[in-house]
């Protein structure tokens, strides 16, 4: 039961986090170190974001089967489609080659510490450049934008640095205006968090025992109810205020966490 609990806080927590620019694994990394929870394989980190996957389904089915529709007759819709690709390619093939070296170096409570701080600061100043939005259809980016926030997307690789920040702020600094830039954020969301979930679960699924799928339905089914209501606010949120919230937060969580790893380990 204590594990269970302890899931559901953590799922929770991915739900809240995974479409702010906080990083949910970073989130998850130093809540997980403090509460002593161990997952086998380091899998429910990766395993329990099917939920946001789903929120994001969820939220935007309509949407999203305007476009599969229109993809047999619009070429804006299969050009839309075939920039998603190619902004998922790079975390794909760098993720596949450096999977191991990231869960067995970069998983760790002293690198989210740092990261969390360092991408603090770089909010709080990327709020204070005047940006001119030149794009405001997240559908209708250039192709070589959509490569460009795909490559910045593999920074979020290092945990702590927040998939969703670099990406939108990465989109911004192209051009996009913050709702589109937060809109392509999700969309290139699914086939990030998707193949991540795939990829992990076909390389653990031997070690993972009947226990390890209850805590992660559990984790997952909190993340997918605290996605829902952060997909459906984000991006209202983000127009209005900006980013500075999360920089303080970022800044905070990580001073926080680095005062626990000196005086607790």
């Amino acid at each position: 039961m204590a594990n269970i609990i302890e899931a559901l806080f953590l799922g929770l927590i991915e739900g809240l986090t995974e479409f702010l620019p906080v990083s949910s694994t970073g989130h998850l990394l130093l809540v997980g170190h403090f509460l002593g929870f161990q997952s086998t394989g380091k899998t429910f980190e990766v395993l329990i974001q099917l939920g946001a996957i789903l929120a994001i389904l969820s939220v935007y089915f309509s949407k999203l089967w305007t476009i599969a529709k229109a993809l047999p007759y619009d070429p804006d819709a299969r050009r839309f489609v075939v920039g998603v690709v190619v902004a998922f390619l790079p975390a794909a093939l760098i993720g596949a080659v450096l999977h191991g070296f990231i869960k067995e170096v970069l998983f760790n409570p002293w690198i989210v510490c740092m990261t969390l701080i360092a991408g603090g600061f770089v909010l709080l100043l990327v709020d204070r450049m005047p940006f001119q939005a030149t794009q405001d259809d997240a559908t209708r980016f250039p192709l070589s934008m959509y490569l460009k926030i795909g490559l910045l997307q593999c920074l979020a690789m290092i945990p702590g640095v927040s998939r969703s920040g670099a990406t939108i702020v990465g989109a911004m600094l192209m051009g996009a205006s913050k709702r589109a830039a937060a809109e392509f954020s999700f969309f290139l969301a699914l086939p990030t968090m998707a193949g991540a979930f795939t990829y992990d679960l076909l390389k653990n699924y031997k070690i993972l025992s009947a226990d390890d799928a209850v805590t992660i339905v559990a984790g997952f089914i909190a993340a997918f109810i605290a996605a829902v209501v952060v997909v459906r606010t984000l991006l209202a949120y983000v127009s209005r205020h900006g980013f500075t919230p999360f920089a303080y937060w970022r800044i905070i969580v990580g001073a926080a966490g680095l005062a626990g790893l000196i005086a607790f380990g």
